[in-house]
Formats: C-alpha cells, sequence, structure tokens
C-alpha cells in the first residue's frame, strides 16, 4: 500500500511516497530525469512485502517537493539531499540506498563518501562514474560504446541553453522515454511527470541538474565506491549505451556488482520490476 509523507530540509520541503511496514529496514529510492518518486510504483511494493521500508522522495524541484531556496542543484547538493534522508526518514545501520538515472548519481556520490549513513548503495541505468574508466583488456568495447553516446546524450546540450527546454519540455521528455525505452508504454509516467513538473518553474529546476554539471560539486560523483554497491543496467537502454557493461564487469569484484538486466530499456524497474526487485532483495540479503 502506498502512503505519502510530507517533511522539510533546510532549503526545502519533501514529498514522498512510502510502501512497506514502519519497523521494517529503509530503502531510500531515489528517481532521475525526466521521472518521478512514482517510477518505484512497481518494485516499492515489491521489497514491502519482503520487510523493507521503501521511501521514495521527489528530489528537489519536482512536485511536491519545493524548488530549494538555494537553487542548488549539484551532485553535491543531491548527494547531501540523499544523505539527509537517512536522518529524515529514520534510518539505521542497515539502511539502503537505491538511486536510478539522476538518482544513481546521487547514490553513487554518497557511495564514495566515507561519511556515508548507508551501509550499501544500489544504482540503476548509470554506474559509478569510476567504474567507467577502460582497462587494457576493455578498451575496444569502451571506445565503440563512447562513439556510439553521443547520438544517445543529445539533449545534454539541449538542456544547457536557457529557456529552451522549459519550453518544449513536454515534447523532449516524451520523446526521451520513448528513445530511451523502446517499445515501453509510457502513458501513466508522463502523467506522473507532468503532476510533478507542472510549469516552467519546475521545468527549469530539473533541466537545472545539467546546467551545474560543470559545477565543482560534480567532482564527488567520480569517487571510487567504499562501501557496498550492486549496478543494475537494461539491455536495451537508450540512454547510456549497454556496451559500457563490459568495462564495469572488468572492473568490479565482491561485494560490489554489475548485471545486466535483459530485455529492459532505462526504465529497467518499470519495465522489469519482478527481475529488478529479486536482485535488489538478493542484494540486501548477502
Amino acid at each position: 500500500m502506498t502512503s505519502r509523507l510530507l517533511d522539510a530540509l533546510p532549503t526545502h520541503q519533501v514529498g514522498a511516497l512510502q510502501w512497506g511496514p514502519p519497523e521494517g529496514p529503509l530503502v531510500v529510492a531515489l528517481h532521475g530525469f525526466p521521472d518521478s518518486a512514482w517510477t518505484w510504483r512497481r518494485v516499492g511494493p515489491l521489497l514491502g512485502e519482503a520487510g523493507h521500508r521503501v521511501v521514495a522522495p521527489f528530489l528537489r524541484g519536482y512536485a511536491p517537493s519545493g524548488i530549494p531556496s538555494d537553487h542548488d542543484y549539484s551532485v553535491r547538493a543531491l548527494a547531501a539531499d540523499a544523505r539527509a534522508f537517512h536522518r529524515l526518514y529514520d534510518g539505521d545501520e542497515r539502511a539502503v540506498l537505491v538511486g536510478h538515472d539522476w538518482g544513481a548519481i546521487a547514490a553513487a556520490a554518497v557511495a564514495g563518501d566515507p561519511r556515508s549513513p548507508y551501509a550499501k548503495v544500489a544504482t540503476l541505468a548509470v554506474p559509478p562514474l569510476a567504474w567507467v574508466n577502460p582497462t587494457r583488456a576493455t578498451i575496444g568495447p569502451w571506445a565503440a560504446a563512447v562513439v556510439r553516446q553521443p547520438f544517445h546524450s543529445w539533449y545534454i546540450a539541449l538542456n544547457q541553453v536557457p529557456g529552451v527546454s522549459e519550453r518544449v519540455f513536454a515534447r523532449l521528455t516524451r520523446r526521451l522515454w520513448a528513445d530511451w525505452s523502446p517499445g515501453y508504454d509510457a502513458t501513466d509516467d508522463l502523467a506522473h511527470l507532468a503532476d510533478a513538473v507542472p510549469d516552467r518553474a519546475h521545468a527549469r529546476a530539473v533541466v537545472s541538474y545539467y546546467r551545474a554539471l560543470l559545477s565543482a560539486g560534480t567532482r564527488d560523483a567520480l569517487a571510487e565506491p567504499v562501501v557496498p554497491l550492486l549496478h543494475l543496467h537494461g539491455d536495451r537502454d537508450g540512454c547510456l549505451d549497454p556496451r559500457f557493461h563490459v568495462v564495469l564487469e572488468a572492473r568490479v569484484a565482491p561485494p560490489a556488482e554489475a548485471v545486466l538486466v535483459p530485455d529492459a530499456g532505462h526504465f529497467l524497474q518499470l519495465e522489469q520490476p519482478d527481475v529488478v526487485a529479486g536482485h535488489l532483495l538478493r542484494f540486501l540479503a548477502t
């Protein structure tokens, strides 16, 4: 059963969805772009049925969460929010952080921080950037992925231009969902997104994540994880080229793990919720 939470951080109000028993170990689940906390509506209940308390906050700038008073959309700010959610939702030493897309970037930054309050971290669709560096053995597949990646990442340049993405936000996001998860019906997700980004002010906030990429705070995303980390990636992901998975496999060693999920695009938690939940539950149990 889904419940709703409303709390406050120093810079903004935070809305969240919740599944599972109140006494269960905390799983904080972060969404990405262009999405909302409702992206966890299929995986959250499965983790909840297994006894975990899943809290999925709407990230800064996504209603019902507020537009932050500091207008800071850097990775450092997102990671600080993620650490604050541990306290806000009464996490303990068992708490786990899960993130998809921008949520994954924030989660990876937390995983590389020795101050992290989370015992484990899982990332979906965007791996820790430290894992993407090739070895001599993987330079071939890495180069093949790098050559293809600009065809997937054109929207990042568009989002740098003030005012443009805000004006075409609905058309842009429909295109991205179709390109990133081919064949998936995103009708419900786009409706949830419209609620979370109801006007140009909110659209400006969420595309500002990309405009903050060149800030000093982005360095936080480059750290090597210092806690056990699981990465899940769809084998048909149209956002980040799946060829990078070979590079990840060559770099990770237990307790870290990288898994390629078959028949899934970028939004694998919606396309293959049973498979994703199964991998997460296995990771949580180890």
